[in-house]
């Protein structure tokens, strides 16, 4: 439940953010109705393509059985890893300057008239956010193996609720949350979610892996632990559970665990890190 509400919680902000721009800067144009017309057009469009990708990856998920459907898990997993990791680094790169790219667009697409740029543009974003939740929230659905799926909508709905509330604090410039807080504690939060989907990612394919006929080198590394800190905080245990699908713990890892966790962190460090500019050399005189 708290997986979903935070997924859907932080994609829904994001998503609002791009229409409240959007929005704020249309209200302020003369002869807007057929522009703003545009907009919500292509929200409703954005939505309608999210729901679409939804459907078939959970069509496909249906189909595939067995073996494959495993597979197609796995797969499912690690790609909303990555794709956390992808997000935040862009948003962390970016986002500062999200408003005028946003506002640049959109003039130049009503520059041509017709508005079909301002909703296609509209489309993109609130698509982007949408696929982005569903491919989330069915990695986290996957990774909480017999989790009550009541509790996961509810999550969902909840998440939200909690956006549209969030939103509207963050827009009336609260003192106690701003933007910038609110982007660094949630990305905080969506690469330890990453880490996890990782982690359960992981899981799955040493479990096919076991089933097959490969070398003893494999079977080491992927199925004997390293360390025991089941005395410590064991991950089937309630605390440990949670934190096992909050941050991708595992109180006995293995070799490829602790060695595909070490590799996602410094993929964040190298993603996240301040980015040199290039400095021109002085022309002599």
């Amino acid at each position: 439940m708290g997986q979903s509400m935070f997924i859907v919680w932080r994609e829904s902000v994001e998503a609002l953010l791009v229409i409240g721009i959007l929005h704020a800067w249309l209200s302020q144009q003369p002869g807007n109705r057929h522009a703003l017309r545009m907009l919500w057009s292509g929200v409703v469009a954005g939505l309608g393509l999210a729901s679409l990708l939804g459907w078939g990856i959970l069509s496909a998920g249906d189909w595939l059985a067995g073996p494959a459907g495993e597979w197609f898990q796995c797969a499912m997993l690690v790609i909303a890893a990555l794709l956390i990791l992808q997000m935040v680094g862009w948003m962390h790169h970016h986002g500062r300057d999200l408003k005028r790219n946003l506002v640049n667009s959109a003039a130049a697409s009503l520059s041509q008239g017709s508005g079909i740029g301002l909703l296609v543009l509209a489309m993109l974003a609130v698509a982007r956010e949408g696929s982005e939740t569903v491919v989330f929230l069915y990695g986290i659905g996957h990774q909480q193996q017999g989790a009550d799926l009541t509790g996961f909508v509810i999550g969902g709905v909840l998440g939200f609720v909690l956006a549209l509330l969030s939103y509207a604090t963050l827009q009336a410039g609260s003192r106690f949350i701003s933007w910038k807080r609110f982007f660094k504690v949630s990305e905080a939060l969506l690469l330890l979610l990453g880490a996890a989907l990782l982690m359960a990612g992981l899981d799955r394919f040493s479990g096919q892996l076991m089933g097959m006929d490969i070398p003893e080198i494999f079977y080491t590394a992927f199925g004997d632990p390293l360390w025991d800190t089941s005395s410590l905080l064991d991950d089937g245990g309630t605390l440990g559970s949670t934190i096992a699908g909050l941050t991708g713990y595992r109180a006995m890892p293995s070799t490829a665990a602790v060695a595909i966790m070490a590799m996602y962190w410094l993929a964040v460090w190298l993603w996240l890190r301040p980015r040199m500019q290039p400095q021109l050399e002085a022309q002599p005189a």
